[in-house]
């Protein structure tokens, strides 16, 4: 049985096979780029679908054949950043309540990662319980091209990646495939896309384990995984110069790769890559909601400054690929330039642990800290 609870033109369409919940993002042409309402449908739903009964599996994927989700809405949050940056800041108290709703959620959460699955589309995501790639996925958080840091939990994902190879995905902002994603821990399986109408039927009558078991494949192997020895030395200093200064004198196998690792770096915001190492030190040993709270914090601190809103007018505004970054190199961001972005927020500190939550996950989230 199919329940369609969303009208056909509708920015999220809610479905229901059998007893698996359908959540498919439908702003195929943005690649399915997350707006406010968009946001807020799936916390509205995703509550909803916690306390059914009829629901014993949830799934999300992205209509339109190109990907999951690009990620949020940058020209709106553009737009925003002129008119005073307040909607941002709501959309992502809303985004960061989703991002942690899904990671304590109280049933199987699968997420197919097909085609692109950028910033926002990683927290919505990587933090589910059956994470399923593609030979067509492309991945990561590529914040730093646009003078912004990870979000959405993903420097805590990022964090907790093998050796230094977050490190590197969060200050080079790559794209990632599938296989390079399950090596970071972002994602479990690898299934071939030709598969993925049969993982969706087989997931209407049967459980994620069962159906995830008929179609996966053994993934390729990960390049990012081969390219560890110069990963793990390069990226271990704490200071984002010394990082560039072990990537351009690296001689060992992948040279090549490792000077160029170091001319996307100085290409990048000098102010994000600086916040982004920071934060990637400082959130280790976290939990997501204090990770997401530490995020709220960088992310307001952004919304004031230059690079962000410079960041997307280069990208998707002009179009010129040609950002002109305040401060414009690493060694010109002092230290208490970047501790200002982590200053206290005081009482306007992010809890996505409060109210909001539905009883479900509230019950999940002292069981498992019990």
């Amino acid at each position: 049985m199919t329940d369609t609870r969303a009208a056909t033109g509708a920015e999220v369409l809610f479905t229901r096979r059998g007893r698996l919940g359908v959540a498919t993002l439908n702003r195929p042409k943005a690649v399915n780029a997350l707006t406010a309402g968009m946001v807020e449908a799936l916390l509205r739903q995703l509550t909803e679908w916690a306390g059914d009964d009829r629901i014993r599996t949830v799934l999300v994927q992205g209509a339109g054949g190109r990907g999951l989700c690009a990620g949020g809405d940058i020209v709106a949050i553009y737009r925003d950043m002129v008119e005073g940056g307040h909607a941002t800041a709501a959309f992502w108290q809303a985004e960061y309540r989703l991002n942690y709703l899904i990671s304590r959620y109280p049933k199987p959460y699968v997420a197919l990662m097909d085609g692109l699955v950028l910033g926002g589309g990683v927290g919505i995501s990587a933090h589910g319980s059956v994470r399923v790639v593609t030979e067509r996925t492309r991945t990561g958080m590529p914040e730093t091209t646009i003078g912004f840091a990870p979000d959405v939990g993903g420097t805590l994902l990022l964090a907790g990646a093998p050796g230094e190879s977050g490190t590197h995905a969060a200050l080079t902002g790559a794209h990632l495939d599938g296989a390079d994603a399950i090596h970071l821990g972002l994602a479990d399986h690898y299934v071939p896309s030709g598969r993925l109408d049969g993982l969706v039927a087989a997931l209407g009558d049967g459980t994620p384990e069962d159906a995830v078991g008929r179609v996966a494949v053994d993934p390729p192997p990960s390049s990012l995984a081969a390219q560890r020895p110069w990963i793990d030395s390069c990226y271990s200093p704490a200071q984002a110069e010394e990082i560039v200064s072990r990537l351009r004198a690296w001689k060992g196998p992948g040279s090549s790769d490792a000077a160029q690792a170091a001319d996307t770096i100085e290409a990048k915001s000098p102010t994000s890559v600086k916040v982004t190492l920071a934060s990637l030190r400082r959130v280790r040993g976290m939990r997501l909601d204090q990770a997401l709270a530490q995020e709220y914090r960088v992310g307001l601190r952004f919304l004031e400054s230059p690079d962000f809103r410079e960041g997307i007018r280069a990208q998707v505004i002009d179009k010129d690929r040609s950002p002109r970054w305040q401060p414009p190199t690493l060694p010109a961001v002092t230290p208490g330039q970047v501790e200002a972005f982590f200053a206290s927020l005081g009482s306007a500190e992010l809890d996505v642990t409060g109210s909001g939550v539905p009883p479900e996950v509230r019950q999940k989230e002292v069981r498992d800290r019990v």
